[in-house]
């Protein structure tokens, strides 16, 4: 259990030492600094915008940049749309897989053009090398930079910038961030094992004679990505529990940092940018302790592992099920909660077989959506809460809410609350549909709370443009294609709508002067009383359906195994 609990220590420490200079560098990028890439990118970048007509140095307006992202992320849509479709008539296919269901070709779209890539279908079987790699693998670049290029603005924003140009900030997120890493990424993931071919399935014979196809493909390009941008969709139906796509505890490390690198690096480019680094450092420190919190919760409960079977061996073990042995509780515990705390949604084990306290951190990860926080936008999710908590504490001490030295006013705290309250919407109402149609809709494969937990989850990872789920679930029907679809736009786009404009009216109003006053936000006080927020109002939300589902789920196991 010991060394464990230090496999963990080792990995937070790894990932506390290289958010702080990877924060600067997309600080030094987006604020036009010169960088060391910049010599190799410029000419690729101008020739981009060159051939596209588009004028990089020209600032958009909250309208022109929502219109650029939305046409932009349609036409991506329909393209990988189209592609599935018609991936029967097209090369690269070696198994010669026709074109999935209407309802699943519409929700992967959606899916994988949110940045959510949640997946009702299994890889290997059901898309071909172009579909997966040309289709998919191109939305992991693109929706990713999406997001990112959604937070710079917003952050542009509240510092009283104009918001810039949404494509020059999507193509410097791909090129200058991006691309380089995958590119390193995925030869040292061939370098440890991982493969890269168009190479159809492997042909084997089995030690009883039998015939064995073992499905492979270009894994490794499409895994580094896939953690990188906060995609998590897998190319195999078992994603990085696939030994193909994570083959040993090397592969692990750096699949967990990749994940974790730049939602946790663009907290210290806020701070940069904003020109308060203090600031960004207590934001970062207290993000830091909850998802602390978090892991530590999930994994001792891992560790302890479940009473009942413990009671039937008449010893304690940790619960391994659902999990690949060669990366055991600890560190499959502290990747379900990296994985559901950055929005990225790849998995390591399965998730539907972790303790109570495991579903427990992982719903609130997704509920709450700002520890990380998803590509981008969850870093703006975490300065809403900012917003809110100067403007409550400013009543509650009669100060004026200013934020940065702007006034927060009626427009902006209304802007704040659609874009937390929209998140509960798309969860809680077609979870409550479908809940009450239990065997028409639900398609549970676990009785009780458990299953109570199993459909939430999939829908607030839909929402929290996640993507990972409580695997189980026949979710590949045409009510769950659809509903989930539902969630995954309103959970993309409506929050983007509201942090753009809410950026644009923070940038528009007048710097006011600081007085005696004024509440400072780059206090340890003030951050505090943001982390009470943040649990005050994720609680007052979601704690009944937490009470419902793991929780409940906790006090039946205990009770189950003391009678």
């Amino acid at each position: 259990m010991l060394l464990g609990f230090l496999q963990i220590i080792l990995i937070l420490g790894i990932l506390a030492l290289v958010a702080s200079p990877f924060g600067t560098y997309m600080a030094a990028v987006f604020m036009g600094e010169r960088t060391k890439l910049a010599r190799i990118c410029l000419p690729l970048e101008r020739v981009l915008f060159r051939g596209s007509g588009i004028n990089p140095q020209i600032s958009m307006t909250a309208g022109q940049y929502i219109r650029a992202l939305l046409l932009s992320n349609l036409v991506m849509g329909v393209f990988v749309f189209g592609l599935q479709l018609a991936q029967g008539f097209l090369p690269l296919n070696p198994r010669g897989l026709s074109a999935p269901s209407w309802d699943l070709a519409v929700h992967t779209a959606v899916s994988f053009v949110t940045n959510t890539n949640q997946q009702h279908y299994s890889g290997e079987t059901t898309y071909s090398y172009l579909t997966q790699a040309g289709g998919l693998g191109y939305l992991m670049f693109t929706s990713a930079a999406t997001g990112i290029a959604v937070a710079i603005a917003f952050i542009r924003g509240l510092t009283g910038q104009p918001l810039g140009n949404f494509y020059q900030d999507l193509v410097l997120a791909i090129t200058r961030i991006l691309l380089p890493i995958s590119v390193i990424g995925a030869i040292v993931l061939v370098i440890a094992g991982v493969p890269e071919t168009l190479a159809g399935p492997a042909e084997v014979t089995t030690l009883e004679g039998a015939t064995q196809f073992i499905a492979r493909g270009p894994v490794a390009h499409f895994e580094i990505i896939k953690q990188l941008g906060e995609n998590g969709g897998g190319f195999f139906g078992i994603n990085s529990a696939h030994p193909f796509e994570n083959p040993n505890n090397f592969t692990n490390l750096l699949e967990t940092v990749i994940m974790l690198v730049i939602p946790m690096g663009l907290v210290i480019t806020y701070g940069v940018m904003a020109g308060n680094p203090k600031q960004g450092w207590l934001l970062f420190g207290l993000v830091f302790m909850i998802f602390g919190l978090l892991i530590a919760i999930t994994a001792i409960g891992e560790a302890e592992g479940n009473p009942l079977v413990n009671k039937l061996l008449g010893e304690s073990a940790a619960n391994l099920e659902g999990k690949e042995v060669r990366f055991g509780w600890a560190l499959t515990a502290l990747w379900a909660v990296a994985t559901t705390g950055t929005m990225c949604g790849a998995v390591n084990g399965m998730h539907d077989s972790l303790m109570p306290p495991g579903g427990f951190s992982t719903l609130s990860d997704m509920f709450l959506q700002i520890i990380w926080g998803g590509q981008g936008t969850g870093t703006a999710y975490l300065f809403v809460f900012l917003i809110l908590t100067v403007f409550l504490t400013g009543l509650m001490v009669g100060r004026t809410p200013e934020f940065l030295g702007r006034k927060i006013e009626k427009q902006e705290i209304v802007l704040a609350s659609v874009i937390l309250l929209i998140h509960p919407i798309a969860i809680l109402i077609p979870a409550a549909i479908t809940l009450a149609f239990p065997e028409q809709l639900a398609g549970i494969s676990n009785p009780g709370f458990h299953g109570i937990s199993q459909v939430i989850y999939e829908y607030a990872s839909a929402a929290a443009n996640n993507g990972s789920g409580f695997e189980g679930l026949g979710d590949n029907t045409l009510w769950w294609n659809l509903s989930t679809t539902f969630s995954l736009l309103a959970g993309r786009y409506v929050p983007i709508l509201a942090l753009v404009f809410l950026a644009e009216s923070l940038s528009q109003k007048q710097p006011v002067p600081e007085t005696i006053g004024t509440l400072r936000t780059d206090t340890v006080l003030f951050t505090a009383v943001t982390g009470g927020s943040i649990l005050i109002l994720g609680a007052l939300t979601f704690l009944p359906v937490l009470a419902l589902g793991p929780i409940a789920e906790a006090f039946e196991i205990v009770r189950l195994s003391s009678g």
